[in-house]
């Protein structure tokens, strides 16, 4: 990865975490000011936002550190494990929330919502500080191709649902002393935020259980290898996922008479394709004479 992608990634990176612990300061006042649930629902979606913004700014920062003697294949398990944490808090998060509603639509006296200008002034300072970050990502991600930069900026789109939901809440409480709404605002918030912390999870243990790549790169892999030139064959095409790297392992067939070096030169090709198309990647490739006949030691390979 070049220094000015590196630095691009990083930037993003930083932006995040800073827009994010920006809408936490001002969610949190704003929850002070207007007694909201709605806002406080808006409140732990960012700060699930800024859980996920540190993650991924540790996982642009991991990817430009080397391997060590200590970490041959790096340190990205990490963000998996932080990961899980992430999504349990998220979890736990929206059930307080939840109960907190339910309880005040059940007592049949909505807690009165306070200062709702406020709390409206700060929705739409979110909304505005979200939009310039997620321009500022999709500018940065189409220059380095980055998959962290692109999965926040996604995250970051959606998120602009819980803040438009508070703005209408507090509007209504307002206007026609709907109190009620915002209990039901933020039980459609909290469940928004039970299924992003399931995704969340589920990615996290996938990770940590080497559970395949997505089918779309197996099967970009697959096509660069069988159109590659000097590629007669593959076989034993093994990948997994961790935090934001993904592991390809293959091996090739290629002519048994050609010199080490032509050999050489045909592995290393293939891998520079394969990064290009797939920058977040480590790939790892083995060469065998095309026609070998697999080891009945090696009962494990399969043809493709």
């Amino acid at each position: 990865m070049t220094e000015d992608r590196i630095r691009l990634n990083l930037s993003a990176g930083i932006a995040s975490a800073s827009v994010a612990v920006t809408l936490v300061a001002l969610k949190l006042w704003a929850l002070g000011q207007t007694q909201s649930l709605s806002v406080a629902a808006s409140l732990a979606d960012s700060a699930m936002d800024l859980m996920v913004s540190l993650g991924a700014l540790a996982a642009i920062w991991y990817a430009a550190r080397p391997a060590d003697d200590d970490h041959a294949f790096g340190h990205s398990a990490a963000e998996d494990l932080a990961a899980l944490g992430q999504s349990l808090f998220i979890m736990a998060s929206a059930g307080v929330i939840t109960w907190a509603a339910v309880a005040r639509l059940l007592s049949g006296e909505p807690a009165p919502i306070m200062a709702h200008q406020r709390g409206i002034a700060v929705m739409v300072l979110s909304i505005g500080l979200t939009i310039a970050l997620v321009l500022w990502q999709r500018h940065v991600a189409s220059r380095t191709g980055s998959a962290v930069v692109k999965a926040d900026s996604l995250h970051y789109l959606g998120d602009l649902i819980p803040n438009i939901g508070a703005i209408l809440s507090l509007w209504a409480a307002n206007l026609f002393g709907m109190e009620a709404i915002d209990s039901v605002v933020a039980i459609g918030a909290a469940i928004k935020l039970v299924v992003g912390a399931l995704r969340i999870f589920k990615t996290a243990w996938d990770g940590l259980m080497d559970a395949a790549a997505d089918p779309d790169l197996v099967t970009g892999v697959e096509e660069i290898a069988r159109t590659h030139p000097g590629v007669h064959g593959f076989h034993d095409l093994k990948t997994r996922r961790s935090g934001s790297i993904t592991f390809v392992n293959m091996h090739i067939e290629l002519d048994g008479n050609q010199t080490l070096n032509d050999a050489h030169a045909i592995g290393a090709s293939l891998r520079r394709a394969i990064l290009r198309a797939y920058p977040d990647t480590d790939v790892m490739i083995h060469k065998d004479p095309v026609g070998v006949t697999p080891h009945p030691d090696d009962p494990s390979r399969q043809a493709t």
